[in-house]
């Protein structure tokens, strides 16, 4: 259970999503236009920024929603620069 943010030179964009298979199989669906008209459709550089692996299903969606929420780059740019935030946010979505 993944939660993962990937990026995006050309669009100078991050994408946030979550799976429960492999994310180097996710990103090439990515980067292969397999989602259709997917907002990673515009392009085909999508790399992988940041891994977050998850406990629980539960844990793993709340992240994803949380770091949506946010919207911003900053604080997803915080979350590789200082990975104490990358704890405090999964304990704050514990799996109990």
């Amino acid at each position: 259970m993944i939660c993962y943010i990937l990026h995006s030179q050309v669009l100078g964009k991050y994408y946030i999503g979550i799976t429960l298979e492999h994310v180097s199989s996710r990103l090439e669906k990515h980067n292969q236009s397999a989602y259709g008209t997917h907002f990673t459709s515009q392009t085909s550089d999508w790399s992988l920024y940041l891994e977050i692996i998850c406990n629980c299903k539960t844990q793993m969606l709340q992240i994803e929603k949380h770091i949506k929420r946010m919207k911003s780059k900053v604080y997803i740019e915080n979350l590789k620069k200082y990975p104490e935030m990358l704890d405090k946010l999964k304990s704050k979505y514990d799996c109990n």
